[in-house]
């Protein structure tokens, strides 16, 4: 099973590799906007995207991401997810 969830873009890292900062639920992790990139990719910032192993696959509205983030959080996965996002960011922090 293929699970994306919901982040907001918050920040363009790298305009030529087409890399962004995502906030998912409070933890930050680089993506690849490559296949929403239709456009400016400042114009994404502040959009809300289904992220799938680090690339951003779909742009949503505010109202699917909430939907999509508590649903998750009922199944449990979500915070899995989480979870495994912040142990790689701490990891990255510690090296």
């Amino acid at each position: 099973m293929c699970l994306g969830i919901p982040g907001q873009i918050v920040a363009i890292t790298d305009e030529a590799r087409q890399m962004a900062m995502a906030d998912v639920s409070g933890v930050r992790r680089e993506v690849s906007l490559a296949p929403v990139a239709l456009g400016p990719l400042e114009d994404l910032v502040g959009e809300w995207v289904l992220i799938h192993v680090g690339f951003a696959m779909a742009v949503i509205d505010a109202h699917e991401a909430a939907e999509t983030l508590e649903a998750l959080r009922g199944l449990g996965e979500a915070q899995e997810t989480l979870e495994q996002m912040a142990e790689g960011a701490k990891a990255l922090e510690d090296q």
